[in-house]
């Protein structure tokens, strides 16, 4: 499951933005996820706690926006959404399309939460 690695990863990055507050932990973390990232979500949001055990980000609520396939037509210039399999252009069939979205894994936004004594 290289989901738990991703996990520890995204952990490593959100201490990272813990350093310079030092009283903080995470509050939420949202993260983008095209369905050609070769990421499952249900399993990162499984391995998620396991990685953030006994950090600022212990308590993080972190949530998964799933993002479309988006791709470029070079025949017919037509910026369309399609489906994960069907990669070619849906107005005039051509099959050398460019990638606009669909395989990332973002890390989009962070809330701390100051702790005050």
């Amino acid at each position: 499951m290289h989901e738990l690695s991703i996990a520890m990863a995204l952990v490593r990055q959100l201490e990272l933005l813990c350093q310079p507050h030092p009283q903080a932990t995470v509050q939420t973390a949202r993260v983008t996820i095209g369905p050609l990232a070769g990421v499952e979500g249900h399993l990162l949001q499984q391995a998620f706690p396991l990685a953030a055990a006994g950090s600022c980000v212990e308590n993080c609520q972190l949530i998964l926006t799933p993002s479309p396939v988006r791709i470029l037509c070079p025949a017919c210039q037509l910026e369309s959404e399609v489906v994960v399999n069907r990669l070619s252009c849906p107005a005039c069939g051509h099959w050398q399309t460019k990638l606009l979205s669909g395989d990332e894994l973002i890390l989009q936004q962070v809330v701390l939460n100051q702790e005050s004594d």
